[in-house]
């Protein structure tokens, strides 16, 4: 069975232009060209990744992205932004994007990211990785994506429970970013370490971090999970 990517795009170029990549490089391609359908549409197809433009009639790409996550889908989410300022990329992150592309992109930087964003995916599927394990008072279950405190139930992305998974391999150990950033997004990552730095404020958020929490920034270096 064909790795399904659900394209969110209105401008026909763009679109025809992604369809024909990914159609190239063996994935199973579905559409939306509207983004007060977006959300349907992937209820609708199920698909193992989301390629999500920024600017769409009807929605904006921060709204689905916020809905989707308001709906506990799991799916990861590739935002396309038109948009190289920083903090445009930082309000997708916080909403619960996994990467992010800046127009215009180039086919192989592209392609790399939707690569390691699937392969992050299926490790956290893997029968070897999904054993239940705790970090302080959360449980997280890398087989629902769904970490546990208190009672409360929150669900993970690929990227934040990838994270997680390091964490808890390297407890005790000072991580730098750029070891974080190798084992979560892979060596082509061509981003910023604010990238990572988004995640882990969002994980913190998940955990229930009052103060120092579980997580803890090593000023000048990268973060340590403490035991």
């Amino acid at each position: 069975m064909k790795t399904k990517i659900l394209i969110i795009e209105d401008d026909p170029h763009i679109l025809l232009g992604l369809r024909e990549l990914f159609s190239g490089e063996g994935y199973e391609v579905a559409e939306c060209q509207r983004g007060n359908a977006a959300v349907a549409a992937v209820r609708q197809h199920q698909p193992a990744l989301v390629v999500l433009d920024v600017m769409l009639p009807g929605a904006s790409g921060y709204d689905i992205c916020k809905a989707l996550r308001a709906q506990k889908f799991t799916v990861p989410i590739l935002m396309l932004t038109a948009k190289g300022q920083e903090i445009d990329k930082v309000i997708g992150l916080d909403l619960g994007a996994d990467d992010y592309v800046t127009k215009p992109f180039g086919v192989r930087e592209l392609l790399a990211r939707v690569q390691a964003l699937l392969r992050r995916a299926n490790a956290g599927a893997n029968a070897g990785d999904s054993e239940v394990f705790y970090i302080g008072e959360s449980a997280i279950d890398p087989r629902t994506f769904q970490l546990t405190r208190g009672g409360q139930v929150q669900k993970l992305t690929a990227r934040e429970l990838k994270l997680l998974q390091v964490f808890h391999a390297h407890a005790g150990e000072v991580l730098s970013r750029d070891q974080l950033l190798n084992e979560v997004w892979g060596y082509h990552y061509y981003g910023t370490t604010r990238t990572l730095d988004q995640v882990i404020v969002q994980l913190r958020k998940k955990l229930g971090d009052q103060g120092p929490g579980p997580v803890q920034t090593i000023h000048g270096v990268g973060y340590k999970l403490v035991v």
